[in-house]
């Protein structure tokens, strides 16, 4: 059970391709409440998508019948998002992907997800929790402290 407190908002989404976007745009209307810059709400978005598609294709596998849960968690300074699912997690450190073979069709297009993820936001950890599953967790703040 992860803890929550009372600034908190929790989705419970289907593992189908489409609704990492009920998330994506839940999280930007609180990231807009909360007072972030429009940039900042873009790379928000971006990063929850990617991190509610990885929950549902390699978490859930796409079984509809198991969930992908969503907290949002504000504070003054900060908007945390968590993204759950029922997957052993993400085997090893995330790796910078080669670009240029990906350009190039040497390497498969897909598999920069988690790389686009720590570019965006301000922290992003992957934990594995089993047996319950695993979720990954990323921090956008108020005031960056990325350079």
């Amino acid at each position: 059970m992860i803890p929550r407190n009372a600034n908190s908002i929790e989705l419970r989404l289907p593992s189908r391709l489409g609704y990492e976007k009920v998330a994506m745009n839940t999280a930007a209307s609180v990231a807009k409440l909360m007072g972030f810059a429009e940039d900042r709400i873009e790379d928000l978005k971006t990063a929850v998508a990617e991190a509610c598609i990885n929950a549902m294709e390699h978490g859930n596998k796409l079984d509809e019948s198991l969930s992908v849960c969503v907290i949002l968690s504000m504070d003054e300074n900060s908007l945390e998002v968590k993204v759950l699912d029922t997957g052993t997690g993400p085997h090893g450190n995330v790796h910078r992907p080669d670009i240029d073979k990906k350009m190039h069709g040497e390497e498969a297009s897909r598999g920069m997800g988690m790389f686009l993820i720590q570019a965006l936001v301000d922290e992003a950890e992957w934990v594995s929790a089993p047996p319950s599953g695993s979720y990954a967790r990323l921090v956008i703040r108020l005031q960056t402290t990325k350079e």
